[in-house]
């Protein structure tokens, strides 16, 4: 058991770190921005234009967040080093026991945050925008598919991100043909960046009588969301709008309203569909920033001549090209193909605990910047 001016020396040194790493992190720049944001949001006139309100004040919250939650870790350590001082050459076993507890929470806590350090990509700190589609496998891919969209949700709460479903289309019989979902936070794009690809699930198929071993994909793509610039117009003459009735299983409206939008691209092919909000003018305004912000992102891609460090598409959802495996019988075991990363715990990650490949992936790609 380390003496209390062992444990003092390792909070300094653990204070000292969360320093250096909110230095490196840029938090006084998002101080800033906070600042500039608040003082938009209490402007007599913020309102007057309420999409732009609201994606203000989404942006205000995540930033907060993003702030309290790195300031709260140093205060963390500050405090457990002056209550480490006072009990230097005290009896109170107690009192040590707590400071030797605080230290070790807060340690953990700052290794669970030290991936941030590692993500320093063009667009890490962007939300995501991930889009899942049913591959190869019938009805089981589509269940597959659906399992996914609860992985990646799940997910999202766990790590203290916001999500939002955009677009859903059901399969006949049970889960989903596809979905468009955005998680947004502060490293959401960098942190599920690595998802993209496509997922191999084996198990038992409930949806076969003979309950057979059944094999399924899905494909998982991620996307910045990028705040398309002044420079990024689109041609109204470039775009085919679809109004209609969204649609839930069987066929059953969701909505009494053709208000559901459908948003083609014609120079590029991009679709983007947007069924969740009440109104038209809502779906389509939503649709619209999806669309501006693939474009952007596609424009970027071109211009590096590397389309697939962002996108996934042209990776087909079958045998062979899958990124991770799921078995869910005779045994039980994820994998990740690039990275060797696995675990017996397939539930826990159907569960959204993806901090193991996610981290995997991360450690992989800066030994490859490296090499």
């Amino acid at each position: 058991m380390s003496t209390m001016q062992d444990l003092i020396r390792q909070l300094e040194a653990l204070a000292s770190s969360i320093r250096e790493a909110t230095t490196k992190l840029g938090l006084d720049a998002d101080r800033r921005r906070v600042a500039e944001l608040q003082a938009q949001a209490t402007a007599p006139d913020f309102w007057s234009d309420s999409q732009a309100a609201g994606a203000v004040s989404k942006q205000l919250a995540e930033l907060e967040r993003h702030v309290a939650s790195w300031d709260n870790l140093q205060t963390d350590a500050n405090e457990a080093l002056e209550l480490a001082h006072l009990e230097v050459g005290g009896t109170d076993e107690a009192a040590q026991a707590q400071v030797r507890e605080l230290y070790d929470h807060t340690q953990a806590e700052f290794d669970r945050r030290q991936f941030e350090l590692k993500l320093s990509g063009p667009h890490d700190r962007s939300s995501a925008i991930v889009e899942i589609h049913a591959g190869t496998g019938g009805t089981d891919a589509q269940d597959w598919a659906q399992m996914l969209q609860r992985m990646y949700l799940r997910y999202a709460e766990r790590a203290g991100f916001s999500a939002e479903v955009d677009s859903t289309s059901h399969g006949e019989e049970a889960g989903i043909k596809s979905t468009t979902f955005e998680i947004n936070g502060p490293y959401a794009y960098g942190k599920l960046k690595g998802e993209a690809g496509v997922h191999r699930l084996v198990r038992l198929s409930p949806f076969n009588s003979d309950n057979l071993r059944q094999t399924s994909f899905a494909l998982v793509e991620v996307l910045p969301q990028i705040a398309a610039g002044p420079e990024l117009e689109i041609d109204p003459d470039d775009l085919r709008i679809d109004v209609y009735r969204s649609g839930g299983h069987g066929g059953q409206s969701v909505n009494t309203t053709d208000s559901a939008v459908r948003i083609t691209h014609l120079p590029s092919g991009l679709v983007v569909a947007i069924q969740n909000e009440r109104s038209q003018l809502q779906n389509k305004e939503k649709a619209m920033a999806i669309l501006k912000s693939r474009l952007a992102t596609l424009m970027e891609a071109q211009a590096k001549a590397s389309l697939t460090e962002l996108r996934a598409s042209d990776k087909s959802a079958e045998w062979g090209s899958q990124i991770r495996n799921y078995v869910l019988h005779p045994y039980t075991k994820v994998k990740d193909v690039r990275t060797g990363a696995e675990t017996n715990q397939a539930q826990d990650v159907l569960d959204g605990d993806l901090d193991l490949f996610i981290e995997a992936y991360l450690n992989s790609q800066i030994g490859a910047d490296r090499a």
